[in-house]
């Protein structure tokens, strides 16, 4: 679904709203932008908050570890 945007004079531009909502986006959310050998542009949106990740590699029974204790 090929969509146009417009650069203004800041540098600026708005994703359009079907690109948005089909990617979950939301205020706040961050992106990261590589530039691929052949001029392509790869977006990739970086909605977690750290402090959304909390809890996730918690299982029950299993002990917590302190930070010391982890391997670099």
């Amino acid at each position: 679904m090929p969509t146009d945007a417009t650069l203004t004079s800041k540098g600026q531009t708005t994703i359009p709203k079907e690109i948005r909502d089909s990617l979950g986006m939301k205020p706040g959310d961050r992106m990261t932008f590589t530039l691929m050998p052949d001029a392509t542009v790869v977006i990739r949106v970086k909605g977690r908050h750290v402090a959304e990740l909390a809890g996730m590699l918690h299982k029950k029974g299993r002990k917590p570890l302190p930070v010391e204790s982890l391997s670099r």
